[in-house]
């Protein structure tokens, strides 16, 4: 019996991928290891950050990191250092931050729900440019003059959203900032792979960059980094880590916090809601080093054997669809199956999606593409019975 059972929750065939609201990436067994070892011993967790900082800036070719709470806590926690510094009465004012300069400009098309993450540490945001091309209304995207022109003195920072596509390109923003002092906080949460991404944001001159650790790196779902700047990491951990102690006994890694910029111990800062535990820090540190070595690499060819099987079977069947195997260039990247369905003949492909999840055993699909009449198979959170079973299930679906 599976162990979610127990609790009366059934587990289900997850080809949606890493999504949150599924659980995440698969853990490997190194990493899942280091998650059960580093239980049976205890550490100063300023200590352990301090380690895991060094790790971090050495994978990432910046001054510093930390391990988070999620992609999110780090958006939070990066905010938090640029509004606050070491600044202990703003750190113990957060989120409110009326007296001190607390916008940071964002480009319109690059908001998102995700943005809460910057609002909840005090920001607000100020919008640029226009969505012109969502809305049919032209050609022209967000311009670098934009923030230029936002610029006031209650500008705190910058907030870009990294993306393949994403303009202006990120080192004209980062250039319109240094012209002002300004900081740069850069959300690339799911920019990863291609591992490249983990140095080439961060060498834009990004002062602060964060990433998730429970997609492409594997870590534990709950688990992000935050990395750039040694003086922002500094006041990140700062208003994350516990500070119920004593002044004359603090002793945190001077690399990681100086103690000799204070004259007391900080109040828990806004970050402390956002703490990592012990596990947490190793299993993550243990899932970054697999990645940036390629471990996970090879995986990819056992994912597109498992999708051309899929495929394969329901062609075979004769189904009321077209399979199309999306095969990245980059061995980095896994593949994808997508499958057109005739919804004349077998619904529409949100009524497909639906009985595919009130089946059992339940598979959930990626529905990114369900308004165009597609399901889509990731293989990452698969194994070869998983692929087997979605198989059996889109014949008798999709005949």
């Amino acid at each position: 019996m599976s162990i979610y059972q127990r609790f009366g929750v059934e587990p289900i065939i997850n080809a949606c991928g890493s999504v949150t609201r599924l659980g995440g990436a698969p853990m490997p067994s190194q990493v899942l290891e280091a998650f059960r070892e580093a239980a049976g011993e205890w550490v100063p967790l300023e200590q352990l950050q301090a380690a895991a900082s060094k790790k971090i800036a050495a994978h990432t070719g910046t001054e510093a990191g930390l391990v988070t709470s999620g992609a999110a806590g780090a958006l939070t926690l990066g905010t938090a250092a640029i509004l606050a510094g070491h600044n202990m009465r703003r750190i113990e004012q957060l989120p409110h931050c009326e007296e001190f300069p607390h916008e940071f400009i964002i480009a319109r098309e690059q908001r998102s729900g995700y943005d809460h993450a910057v609002r909840a540490a005090g920001a607000r945001l100020v919008e640029v440019g226009f969505n012109e091309i969502v809305s049919n209304a032209g050609v022209r995207r967000t311009e670098s003059w934009e923030y230029a022109s936002a610029i006031t003195e209650k500008t705190a920072g910058i907030v870009y959203v990294n993306a393949a596509d994403s303009q202006p390109a990120l080192a004209e923003v980062v250039e319109v900032a240094r012209q002002h002092e300004l900081p740069v906080l850069v959300d690339a949460a799911g920019e990863l792979p291609p591992r490249d991404n983990l140095k080439a944001i961060a060498a834009t001159g990004a002062d602060l960059v964060a990433f998730s650790g429970g997609k492409a790196i594997r870590g534990p779902q709950s688990t992000g980094l935050l990395c750039g700047k040694r003086e922002l990491i500094s006041s990140a951990a700062l208003q994350m880590l516990d500070m119920d102690d004593h002044f004359e006994l603090w002793q945190p890694p001077a690399d990681l916090i100086d103690t000799s910029l204070f004259q007391g111990i900080p109040r828990h800062g806004i970050g402390r809601a956002l703490k990592v535990s012990k596990e947490e820090i190793m299993a993550f540190l243990t899932a970054l080093d697999l990645f940036a070595s390629g471990a996970y690499d090879a995986q990819n060819q056992e994912f597109q054997s498992w999708l051309e099987m899929i495929g394969e079977e329901l062609e075979l069947a004769q189904v009321h669809a077209t399979c199309y195997l999306a095969t990245p260039i980059s061995s980095e990247r896994w593949p994808l199956l997508d499958i057109h369905i005739d919804e004349d003949a077998v619904g529409t492909a949100f009524e497909v999606c639906q009985r595919l999840r009130q089946g059992s055993p339940s598979i959930y699909v990626n529905h990114a593409r369900l308004q165009e009449g597609i399901l889509t198979i990731n293989p990452l959170c698969l194994t070869a019975e998983h692929a087997r079973t979605i198989a059996t299930r889109l014949c008798e679906e999709l005949k």
